[in-house]
């Protein structure tokens, strides 16, 4: 990758924070990105949107965003459309794409009509979320089974259900965060992700990781604030099953419309080395524990140029690209 001209790129906005149950983890991502932009000269601020208006990103004339926004109002389209009506270019996946991967139903949806392989689930609406109801779950699904909020990231509101007795609170806990809860088949096996960079075509997908985290539990402390997890890049798996990997999440990426950059989920399962795909992630973490710059360092490149690379390719969804610096207005 040439390094792209620092000027061109113009004043450039990171959002960061927000109002999601990740803001946490967003602030400690765009502190990461910001620094890594200022270090290589770029005209970079932090920009909240919990604080402040969006309509300020046009009034102050900001030339491009760095979306280091998590969560719910950051990857899930909405303030996607915001900067589409703003016309300010902006890193990762456009409206749809973002809408679609940040609803897991939806994306297994796209992801099953595609022919891709997903673990299998049931949706529960509010009105199935009774005892009676749910004790029919496990007989379809099986156990242990995963219970989750289908809209929310980082392994928020997720159980993993044993048996019968756990699936009520489960449920309650998932529906804290999302209406409907998503209940879905257990894969026993290796937990790997893989980043993919580009768009179309064009996309290409990064080295992959294998997790290991203590007890197979790769919960939100796991992720972000805990030593204990494993990452393995390379990942030591067979050629041939890191290369199906790879082949599977720029599928994966490539069927839900996703370009700039993403990051999918996946399984292998143990008893036969099936590989299942759990979800893709259109604006992944950027933290010190995070897996994008991990396997990006594999491939031979830096956080701080990865990081200008995402941003230099910033673009809106009618494929226009960042703007000559000082035409934000």
């Amino acid at each position: 990758m040439t390094a792209p001209n620092v000027r061109a790129l113009g004043k450039v906005a990171v959002l960061m924070g927000g109002d999601s149950a990740e803001r946490e983890v967003s602030l400690m991502s765009g502190r990461g990105v910001l620094a890594a932009l200022l270090a290589q000269g770029v005209d970079a601020s932090a920009f909240d949107p919990a604080h402040e208006d969006l309509s300020e990103l046009k009034s102050e004339r900001f030339d491009r965003v760095f979306i280091a926004l998590h969560g719910r109002h950051g990857e899930d389209g909405t303030v996607q459309g915001a900067l589409e009506l703003l016309g300010i270019p902006y890193t990762g996946s456009g409206v749809m794409a973002s809408s679609i991967a940040m609803d897991k139903v939806m994306t297994k949806r796209v992801w099953t009509a595609e022919g891709l392989p997903t673990p299998r689930w049931e949706l529960l609406g509010p009105g199935a979320q009774q005892r009676e109801t749910l004790r029919e779950v496990p007989d379809r699904l099986g156990l242990p089974l995963i219970v989750k909020p289908p809209h929310e990231g980082s392994s928020i509101g997720i159980t993993k259900v044993l048996g019968y007795s756990q699936l009520q609170d489960a449920v309650q806990l998932a529906a804290r965060y999302d209406r409907d809860v998503l209940c879905e088949e257990f894969i026993d096996g290796t937990e790997l992700t893989c980043p993919v960079l580009g768009q179309g075509a064009d996309a290409r997908a990064l080295p992959v990781i294998r997790i290991a985290a203590p007890d197979g539990n790769y919960d939100y402390e796991h992720k972000y604030f805990s030593d204990d997890t494993g990452y393995h890049c390379p990942s030591g798996l067979p050629a041939e099953v890191e290369a199906e990997v790879q082949r599977l999440t720029v599928a994966a990426y490539r069927a839900l419309g996703c370009r700039g950059w993403g990051r999918a989920d996946l399984m292998r399962r143990d008893a036969d080395g099936k590989l299942f795909l759990l979800e893709m992630n259109t604006s992944p973490g950027m933290t010190g524990h995070s897996l994008v710059p991990m396997s990006a360092r594999a491939a031979g490149l830096s956080y701080e140029r990865l990081c200008l690379h995402l941003l230099e390719h910033a673009a809106l969804d009618s494929g226009t690209a960042g703007r000559a610096p000082g035409t934000g207005a």
